[in-house]
C-alpha cells in the first residue's frame, strides 16, 4: 500500500476557501446595507413583505458569518488529530445555514398569516422602486458567489449563492404583491403578505436542497462515476498498470481522497511495483488538483 499527500508550499498554492471567503465577505456587507434599507422601507412604506425581506437579510449577515468560519475551519491542513483534514466543517457550515432558511421561512408565513387576518394599508407606491433595485443587486449577487461555489466545488458558498436567490425571488414576490395591492385597491392590501408567505415557501425548499447536498457529502456519497473514470484512465496510462481492480474516490470539504487498488505483472520484485504505485500516485495528482491524498494497493495482475 503507497500513500502519497500533496505537497504545496504555501507560496505557490492559494487554497480554494480563500475564494469562498472573499465572496462570503461580500455578502456580508451587501446583506447589511439591505437590512437597513428593506426594514426602513417596509415600515415607512407601510410593506411587511419588505419587512420580511429585512428579516431574512439579517439572518443572511448570520448565516454568512457562520459559513466563513466555515470555511476558514476547511482550509486548515489536516493535523494529529485531524489526519483527514478538517473539510467536514464546509458542508457543516452550510447544513447550520439550511436550518436558518427553515426558521426564516416559518417566521416569516406565521407573521404574513397574522397579517392577512388584520386589516391594514396598501404599500406605498415607491417601495416598488426600492423593490427592483433589491431584486437586481441580489441576482447580481447570487450570480458571482454561485460562480464561486462551483468552481471551488463547495457546498458552503453553494448555499452562501441560494441565499442570495432566496432574497432575489422574495422581493419579487414581494414586488408583484404590492403591485397587485395598488392596482386592485381597497379589498386587496394584503395581497403583499400574501407574496410574503409564497416567498416562504420559496426559501424553505431552498434551505431542503441545501440540506440534502451538506447531508450528501457529510455521508461520503460517492463521486459521480464520470469523476471516477477519469481517475481510473488516469492510473491506466501509467506504464506497467495492466489493470485497475478497483477506484473509490471521496470528497472532504474541498480535498478528495482515492483509494485505488491496481494490477501489475505477478513477476516484478516488490521494488518495482512500488515505483509503479508511486507513478500512479503522481499522476493522479498532477492531472486532478483537488486529490489531497492517494491510497494505492498492488495486486498481482489476473486475467
Amino acid at each position: 500500500m503507497t500513500t502519497v499527500k500533496r505537497q504545496m508550499s504555501m507560496s505557490s498554492y492559494q487554497h480554494p476557501a480563500h475564494h469562498g471567503i472573499q465572496a462570503v465577505k461580500k455578502g456580508i456587507f451587501l446583506n447589511l446595507f439591505l437590512v437597513v434599507l428593506k426594514g426602513l422601507a417596509g415600515v415607512v412604506g407601510n410593506s411587511y413583505a419588505l419587512v420580511a425581506d429585512a428579516m431574512e437579510s439579517a439572518t443572511d449577515v448570520l448565516s454568512s458569518i457562520l459559513v466563513w468560519i466555515g470555511l476558514r475551519t476547511a482550509s486548515k491542513p489536516p493535523d494529529h488529530d485531524h489526519p483527514y483534514g478538517h473539510g467536514k466543517a464546509e458542508p457543516m457550515a452550510a447544513g447550520v445555514v439550511s436550518l436558518m432558511l427553515f426558521v426564516v421561512a416559518g417566521l416569516i408565513f406565521a407573521e404574513s398569516l397574522h397579517n392577512i387576518q388584520t386589516p391594514h394599508k396598501s404599500p406605498e407606491w415607491w417601495t416598488l422602486l426600492v423593490l427592483a433595485a433589491i431584486v437586481s443587486g441580489k441576482e447580481f449577487a447570487y450570480r458571482m458567489v454561485q460562480r464561486t461555489g462551483d468552481h471551488i466545488e463547495s457546498q458552503a458558498v453553494k448555499a452562501e449563492a441560494q441565499h442570495h436567490r432566496a432574497d432575489a425571488v422574495s422581493s419579487l414576490a414581494a414586488f408583484i404583491g404590492i403591485v397587485v395591492a395598488l392596482l386592485g385597491g381597497e379589498g386587496y392590501e394584503s395581497a403583499d403578505d400574501w407574496a410574503a408567505m409564497v416567498a416562504a415557501f420559496f426559501i424553505a425548499w431552498n434551505g431542503g436542497k441545501i440540506m440534502t447536498a451538506s447531508l450528501s457529502e457529510l455521508m461520503d456519497t460517492a463521486l459521480p462515476q464520470n469523476e471516477v473514470n477519469e481517475v481510473i484512465q488516469i492510473a491506466l496510462q501509467v506504464k506497467g498498470v495492466k489493470k485497475v481492480e478497483s477506484c473509490v474516490v471521496r470528497k472532504t470539504g474541498f480535498e478528495w481522497f482515492v483509494d485505488i487498488t491496481i494490477q501489475v505483472d505477478g513477476d516484478l520484485s516488490v521494488s518495482e511495483g512500488h515505483a509503479i504505485s508511486h507513478e500512479v500516485n503522481d499522476a493522479i495528482q498532477s492531472t486532478k488538483n483537488q486529490v489531497y491524498a492517494v491510497h494505492t494497493h498492488v495486486e498481482p495482475f489476473q486475467i
